[in-house]
C-alpha cells in the first residue's frame, strides 16, 4: 500500500513542494532570529519575530479557509509560494553590501519580511491541507498526512543545520540566496500538479457564515476540538524554541552552528517517529497515546531548561521532536479523517489559528516570560503548564481518551 501510494507522482509533486518550502521557511527563520539577536541582544526582540508572524496569519486564516473550500487550491498555494519568494529576495537584498541596509534602518525590513511571511502562510496553509485529499484516495489520508508530516519534519532537520552552517561560513546573503532557489523549485513542483475543480456545496453558503462554519463545525466535534486545544496549549507553554539563540550562545556556549544543530534535533527526532508511523499508522488508542506523548514533551522541556550540557541537551530535543511528532501525526490523521471534503479548507483554518499560530505566539510568550522571569524559569515554567494542560485535557475530554483510529 504504501509502494503504491508513493508511486503517485503528483503526490511525489506535493511532497517535494511541502518539503522545500518548509526548508525555505525554516532557514529563514533561524537566520532571522540570529539577526535580530546580533543586533537589539534583546530576548524579547525575538519573541517579537513570532507575533509579527502569527498576527497577519491568524487575521486572514478565516478568509484564507473560506477562499481555500470555494477556489482552486492549487492557484492559491502558488500566489502563497510568490509573495515567500518575494520575502526571499527582499532579505537577500538587504544583507548585500556588508549588511549596509540594515545597519541604516535597523530591524523594521526584517520584520516586514517576516510580517508578509506571516500573510503568505496564512493563506498556503488552508489551500495545502485541503489539496492533500484532492491528491489521494480517503483510505490512503492517514498514510499520506504520515509522509507530508515526514517530508515537513525533515525539511524541519536540514533547514536549521544548513542555516546555522552556511551562516557561519559564508554570512547572510548566501544563506538567503538558497531561500531564493529553494522556493523557485517549490513552486515549479506545486505548478507540475494538474488543477482540480473547486470544491462541491450541496447549497449556495452566504459569505459570513461560510467564514465562521469551520469554527462551529470544530466547535462541535469534541474530538478534533480536544486534539487542537491540547496541542495549542503545549506548543503555546512547551516550546523553548524561540529562546535557543540565547542557550545557544550564553548557557551551552555554542556558535551559530550550535543553534542550527539544537534547532534540527526536534525535527531529527519527529522524523524519526513519523518516518515509522508512515509505515505502521496508529489505530488504536490512538487518545491515550496522543496525551501520553504531549506530557512527555513537557518533561523534556523542563529538563532541557536546567540541562548545562550541549550533548545532553541536544538528546532531549531529538526526544521532544519524536513525542511531539507522535502527536502531530495523530492529530494530521484526525483532521483529515473527521472533516468533509469541502470543509477541509476552513476546518484547516481554524487549525491554524489554534496550532500553526500557537508556535510564533509561543515565541512572543516565550520572550515576554524569559524577559519577566529569566531563560530558565521560563521554560521550566512552559514545562509545568503542558503537564497541567494533558491533565485537564484527560479529565474533560471523554471521547479523545477513548479514541480509537481503526
Amino acid at each position: 500500500m504504501q509502494t503504491s501510494l508513493l508511486k503517485l507522482i503528483e503526490f511525489r509533486f506535493f511532497l517535494s513542494a511541502r518539503f522545500l518550502i518548509t526548508l525555505n521557511i525554516q532557514i529563514q527563520s533561524v537566520i532571522v532570529g540570529w539577526q535580530i539577536y546580533e543586533l537589539t541582544g534583546d530576548p524579547l526582540a525575538l519573541g517579537l519575530i513570532g507575533l509579527t508572524e502569527a498576527i497577519p496569519a491568524i487575521t486572514v486564516a478565516l478568509f484564507a479557509g473560506h477562499l481555500a473550500d470555494n477556489m482552486i487550491r492549487r492557484r492559491i498555494v502558488l500566489a502563497a509560494y510568490t509573495v515567500l519568494m518575494i520575502c526571499s529576495l527582499s532579505l537577500w537584498m538587504f544583507t548585500l553590501n556588508g549588511n549596509w541596509f540594515l545597519t541604516e534602518y535597523g530591524t523594521f525590513p526584517i520584520y516586514f519580511a517576516v510580517f508578509l511571511t506571516g500573510i503568505a502562510r496564512g493563506f498556503q496553509g488552508p489551500a495545502t491541507f485541503a489539496l492533500l485529499s484532492e491528491i489521494v484516495n480517503r483510505e490512503d489520508l492517514g498514510k499520506a498526512a504520515a509522509w507530508s508530516t515526514t517530508a515537513w519534519q525533515t525539511a524541519a532537520v536540514g533547514g536549521p543545520a544548513a542555516a546555522g552552517i552556511l551562516y557561519g561560513l559564508f554570512g547572510g546573503s548566501v544563506t538567503y540566496g538558497l531561500n531564493i532557489f529553494l522556493v523557485s523549485v517549490a513552486f515549479i513542483s506545486m505548478f507540475l500538479i494538474r488543477s482540480r475543480p473547486k470544491p462541491v456545496h450541496e447549497k449556495e453558503i452566504p459569505f459570513f457564515e461560510s467564514l465562521t462554519s469551520g469554527v462551529r463545525f470544530v466547535f462541535k466535534n469534541q474530538i478534533i476540538l480536544s486534539a487542537i486545544s491540547l496541542d495549542l496549549f503545549a506548543v503555546l507553554f512547551g516550546g523553548a524554541i524561540a529562546l535557543l539563540p540565547i542557550f545557544a550562545k550564553e548557557i551551552l556556549n555554542a556558535g551559530p552552528e550550535g543553534l542550527g544543530l539544537l534547532r534540527a534535533a526536534p525535527a531529527i527526532g519527529s522524523v524519526a517517529v513519523a518516518l515509522w508511523l508512515a509505515r505502521n499508522p496508529i489505530r488504536k488508542n490512538a487518545g491515550p497515546i496522543l496525551l501520553t506523548n504531549v506530557a512527555l514533551f513537557g518533561v523534556c522541556m523542563i529538563l532541557f531548561a536546567l540541562s548545562t550540557n550541549f550533548y545532553f541537551s541536544l538528546i532531549l530535543l531529538v526526544l521532544s521532536g519524536a513525542f511531539d511528532g507522535i502527536s502531530v501525526v495523530i492529530r494530521a490523521t484526525i483532521m483529515q479523517v473527521f472533516t468533509p471534503e469541502n470543509m477541509k479548507g476552513r476546518v484547516s483554518a481554524v487549525n491554524q489559528i489554534f496550532i500553526g499560530s500557537s508556535n510564533e505566539i509561543g515565541a512572543f510568550e516565550s520572550g515576554v516570560a524569559a524577559k519577566l522571569l529569566g531563560v530558565v524559569p521560563s521554560v521550566i515554567f512552559g514545562g509545568t503548564m503542558t503537564l497541567l494542560v494533558v491533565g485537564v485535557t484527560n479529565w474533560k475530554a471523554k471521547k479523545l481518551r477513548k479514541l480509537e483510529l481503526t
